[in-house]
């Protein structure tokens, strides 16, 4: 039987992020191999994901990567909220989007992160104790677009967004504190489909009985007035402003243009 030091067992540690304790008895079942007490403990850690796959999960981080013409947003879910404050944790959740930019694809590709980051995912819940899923993952890229990105309260609120044209790195940060605090739903009423539209008139005449018998000219102005404002609820544009409620996005950046934008919050409904 080799004789386990305690240098041995410092080093799987910093190998594997396991505890003390479960490193000590790897290397002791292994005899001192190095590489099968690594085994050993990835084989150990998928028993102990399988056993906590049951369990809810939700809490966790959204959290992103931007690298050059790339970027993605990554959230990951775990079962509690100090697991999530964790330095391992967030490692996790940002290498994932990292992760995700150096692979292909555009648009969702949370399938391809799960399958990717299936042994990644088994290891950290092995070390942090915690069941843990990949919720979604979203990556862009850009030819003529800049990316920013922002994150509220450690990533339980996360923005990232592209846009091209007249901007800096301040109206950037300005344009993610906006998106985070008014959570808009289009970027600007081009972009908000003709049914929700129709919808929004079909509301509006209905919830005002003096509407009824208006001539259909006069009709027509009072509910582009309604709808107008309901832009300026939901439009990204048309929201007054993060920075001065009496401007828009719209008029104080004319030349700027919001390619797309997301913002998560963990757990929400999709």
């Amino acid at each position: 039987m080799a004789a386990i030091t305690a240098k041995m067992v410092s080093e799987l540690r910093e190998k594997t992020g396991a505890g003390m304790m479960d490193c000590k008895k790897a290397l002791v079942a292994a005899d001192g191999d190095m590489d099968v007490a690594i085994d050993n403990l990835r084989k150990s850690g998928a028993a102990k994901a399988e056993k906590k796959s049951g369990r809810a999960t939700n809490q966790g981080k959204v959290l992103t990567a931007i690298e050059g013409k790339a970027a993605a947003v990554a959230e990951v879910l775990c079962e509690t909220d100090f697991a999530a404050k964790t330095d391992k944790f967030i490692n996790l959740v940002t290498g994932i989007a990292k992760n995700a930019i150096a692979r292909d694809g555009e648009g969702d590709v949370t399938a391809a992160a799960q399958e990717a980051e299936k042994a990644n995912l088994t290891d950290h819940i092995g070390v942090i104790g915690e069941n843990m899923q990949i919720r979604r993952v979203t990556k862009w890229t850009t030819d003529n677009g800049v990316f920013a990105a922002y994150h509220h309260d450690g990533g339980r609120v996360s923005v990232l967004v592209e846009v091209e044209g007249e901007t800096d790195a301040a109206v950037l940060n300005d344009i993610c504190l906006h998106i985070a605090a008014f959570r808009p739903t289009y970027i600007d009423p081009a972009a908000v489909p003709a049914e929700v539209v129709a919808k929004e008139k079909e509301i509006a005449a209905a919830a005002d009985p003096k509407l009824a018998n208006k001539p259909a000219e006069m009709l027509d102005k009072i509910l582009a007035g309604k709808i107008n404002r309901f832009y300026s609820e939901v439009c990204l544009m048309n929201q007054p402003w993060v920075r001065d409620d009496k401007t828009t996005l719209a008029k104080f950046r004319p030349n700027l243009v919001v390619k797309r934008f997301v913002r998560w919050e963990v757990g929400e409904e999709l």
